[in-house]
């Protein structure tokens, strides 16, 4: 069991508590990149974060307030409102922008790197309006992947995970079963509550090593906790701006390609946003 403390950053005028990567862990599973987006009024001056490029992973984007429009290359233009999944598989190279129509916001963007077998696919978008919903003890639980209490997600997958959404709105307090192959994490979006005896709040995460069988959790009020597992990484990835790559090298011809628009970018842009896309800055040195 190990504690991870969240850092502080702002993205398209939205307070943002990062989760993932940390410096002292770069994945849960799969999962590579965890931000925990709000609550936040955003004062009419909304979140506009403009075209920017993806590869080699998916982006989760569970809404919980609030509505965001997503465009991208593919044509896609989908408005993301609460209770909603958007995913979007980047594969060689996708393109999108993001654009809040509500004064208030609170979200959980998340990250999936992509296998080798499949980092480099057709990019694709897949919108979830509907999620299996689970009640069980004073929580609501929605299932966001993979499968949990006998419920199966309808989201895509490349390699095993899961992550749910518990919500209480008054004390409660329940067990769920683990798939002991998975490293897992938790993180509080709202409240507070205990997790084997661990006291969790906002901007922390809880990481937790393979071969748990279950999960005690406690809440004494309204709280709601995002629960993310999967199989261990022998090796995570490298992520670095908006790219999961392997080594710098390919990082830095990904961000060559997007700022020329060349090889896995060639064509690539998204229609309908009124604005200059962003350009990649130089690549850094990056720990392998």
């Amino acid at each position: 069991m190990e504690l991870l403390e969240s850092h502080l950053s702002d993205v398209g005028g939205l307070p943002i508590r990062r989760a993932l990567p940390n410096r002292g862990r770069r994945s849960v599973g799969a999962w590579v990149f965890l931000d925990h987006a709000g609550p936040a009024s955003l004062s009419g001056r909304g979140m506009n974060v403009a075209p920017h490029p993806h590869t080699g992973l998916a982006t989760f984007s569970w809404m919980i307030e609030g509505e965001i429009l997503h465009r991208d290359s593919l044509g896609s233009e989908q408005v993301l409102r609460p209770g909603q999944v958007n995913l979007m598989t980047a594969g060689r190279g996708i393109a999108h922008s993001e654009e809040s129509l509500s004064d208030r916001l609170h979200l959980a963007q998340l990250w999936i790197a992509l296998p080798d077998a499949e980092r480099f696919c057709a990019p694709a978008f897949e919108h979830h309006p509907v999620l299996p919903r689970l009640e069980r003890e004073g929580f609501s639980i929605t299932l966001l992947a993979g499968e949990l209490l006998g419920e199966t997600s309808p989201v895509t997958t490349w390699s095993p995970l899961m992550g749910a959404d518990l919500l209480c709105t008054a004390a409660a307090r329940t067990a769920l079963p683990l798939e002991p192959g998975f490293e897992h994490g938790l993180m509080v979006l709202e409240g507070e509550l205990r997790v084997n005896g661990e006291l969790l709040t906002p901007g922390r995460l809880l990481y937790l090593e393979p071969g748990l069988q279950g999960l005690q959790i406690e809440a004494d009020a309204a709280a709601r906790v995002l629960l993310l597992g999967g199989a261990p990484w022998a090796k995570p990835p490298l992520l670095w701006w908006n790219f999961v790559g392997r080594t710098r090298e390919e990082i830095e011809q990904f961000a060559a390609e997007w700022n020329a628009l060349t090889g896995f970018f060639d064509g690539v842009q998204v229609t309908g946003y009124k604005g200059e896309r962003l350009m990649a800055p130089p690549v850094p040195r990056i720990k392998e």
